[in-house]
């Protein structure tokens, strides 16, 4: 638990310093692109027309039912996705944030918790512009903005707070041993695949009950769910559903409790591995 207060002081005490380096993070990565910051936005947009293509129109794939309520595939999709691409370019880039800085951090002064901070915060700002360009979209198919759109600000919150669980326990094992990344972007495409991104799992009704059960059981899809029932349902999912949101915030405590003790203990180690 000290070691967690310890690493939430530091976010806090530096959040400025976080919000700057995420900036120039994103900047740095496109500068050399004619296009710059626009393949942002370019690559997972084609990304959403490749899987609609192959998904959607290839296998004709039915309007997906939310609340009593039919849904193009094609939207279903895109409210799904926006979050996996947030969630995985958070999670591969932060994996490997520590390590591939660890010279800049041989001759800086500043706590290494925040390394994946702010690698998380530049895939962030990606993913309002995402939400902001879906938004749009969404109104001129019908999908106008209600009450229910205010908890997606909630979900936001859940899906950093995630990210950052996860990405704490990856960028210390992945310093020291490399192949922690590979790995885990192994278990990352497959996840794109049984979560609920590219296809809804009602189609598993014939199937036993606990293939949805498993499945349910990552976190990832509360909030694939809650991101969809925001733009399209007519429920608070997260008060009808509050054994799942204790389920989900209990995960992150114990991913949190368990990253943070991690990297206090062995960040002053870090450099060892330059």
């Amino acid at each position: 638990m000290k070691s967690a207060i310890q690493v939430l002081k530091e976010q806090f005490n530096h959040f400025y310093l976080v919000r700057r380096l995420s900036l120039y993070e994103i900047k740095s990565k496109n500068k050399n692109n004619y296009l710059g910051m626009l393949w942002e936005v370019l690559n997972p947009s084609i990304q959403i027309l490749i899987y609609w293509f192959v998904f959607g129109a290839l296998l004709g794939r039915a309007p997906v039912e939310i609340d009593g309520k039919e849904i193009s595939f094609i939207y279903w999709l895109m409210a799904g996705f926006i979050l996996w691409t947030f969630f995985f370019q958070s999670i591969i880039h932060g994996s490997k944030s520590i390590y591939t800085r660890l010279r800049m951090l041989s001759k800086m002064n500043f706590p290494m918790s925040i390394i994946p901070s702010y690698v998380i915060f530049s895939q962030f700002y990606v993913h309002l512009v995402m939400l902001g360009i879906s938004i749009i979209v969404f109104q001129f198919a019908g999908y106008y903005i209600n009450v229910y759109f205010v908890q997606l600000f909630y979900y936001i919150f859940a899906a950093v707070c995630l990210t950052f669980a996860i990405s704490l326990i990856t960028s210390t094992l992945s310093t020291m041993i490399r192949d922690v990344h590979l790995l885990l972007a192994s278990i990352l495409r497959m996840m794109l695949y049984v979560s609920g991104v590219l296809w809804p799992l009602s189609i598993l009704k014939e199937y036993p009950p606990i293939i949805l059960k498993i499945i349910k059981l990552n976190p990832l899809y509360y909030l694939m769910e809650g991101y969809r029932i925001s733009f399209f349902g007519s429920e608070w999912y997260l008060i009808t559903h509050w054994q799942y949101t204790l389920y989900f915030w209990a995960v992150i405590l114990v991913l949190f409790l368990i990253g943070a003790t991690l990297h206090v203990k062995f960040r002053r180690h870090f450099i060892d591995y330059l």
